[in-house]
């Protein structure tokens, strides 16, 4: 077979989980960087196809958008990189199966939230502010993301996190199961794409939008809704990638006793 069963991902993922629980915090921080990187490079282009569509093309310019979306999970992916979305799955699955302590899981979330917020931020303001690509004409639809954002209340926030780490973790999934490289592209990118049209909420892709559209002097946004709005899409992916997909998996796939 080209691919691995469900029962064989779960393994991979605890296998994965180890290896994220026992990474040297510089490694940890590097690879999260970049992996903050790579998802604020997908928002950005997702900003520059979808920003001056028409507005008589509707929803279809944002689907047009999520087409490009999934570069930043692909490159995370692919080429290395460390995604608190993806790990909000992973890890959950190696602590449940005994293979790593809560500690190994807090140390990994910790570090890699820092790093992903790192990369994302930085990206909003080299690409984003620096050179100008969320602003001009790209800022009206810059604004306009980062308002609806951080608008929205905890529970409709928490509740969209839950279904944007679904589709994370279902491509992250998939990658795991694919054993070629198109294979793992297209486990990735079908479920981005769709969390993406959709418009659920992903916490890193949040880190590069807001700070965007406030480094460009949006009066109406502050830091402070920024940081306000981060923690119920955050939980929300956490319950999304650990519970509906890292647990239920795991209890679905009970660990198998030799002998």
């Amino acid at each position: 077979m080209n691919y691995f069963t469900p029962s064989e991902i779960v393994e991979i993922a605890k296998e994965k989980g180890v290896e994220k629980a026992n990474s040297s915090p510089k490694k940890l921080l590097v690879l999260s960087f970049l992996g903050g990187m790579y998802i604020a490079l997908g928002f950005l282009a997702y900003v520059r196809v979808a920003g001056t569509m028409p507005a008589e093309w509707g929803s279809f310019s944002s689907f047009l958008g999520a087409c490009v979306f999934p570069i930043g999970l692909i490159a995370v992916l692919l080429e290395g990189g460390e995604l608190i979305t993806g790990n909000m799955m992973v890890m959950p699955i190696a602590l449940a199966r005994k293979a790593i302590t809560p500690k190994g899981l807090i140390y990994n979330w910790a570090l890699v939230t820092l790093g992903n917020l790192l990369g994302a931020v930085a990206t909003a303001y080299f690409f984003g502010h620096v050179v100008g690509l969320t602003e001009g004409v790209f800022l009206e639809k810059t604004i306009a993301i980062a308002t609806a954002k951080v608008s929205q209340d905890f529970s409709p926030s928490l509740v969209s996190g839950v279904g944007c780490n679904i589709f994370v973790c279902m491509g992250v999934w998939l990658c795991f199961g694919a054993k070629d490289f198109t294979g793992k592209i297209l486990g990735i990118w079908f479920p981005v794409m769709v969390f993406v049209a959709i418009g659920f909420q992903h916490v890193v892709a949040n880190m590069f939008i807001v700070p965007a559209a406030l480094f460009s002097g949006a009066s109406a946004l502050t830091w402070g809704q920024f940081w306000m709005s981060c923690i119920p899409v955050y939980i929300g992916n956490v319950i999304g990638g650990g519970v509906m997909l890292g647990l239920l998996y795991h209890i679905a796939y009970p660990v198998q006793v030799k002998g």
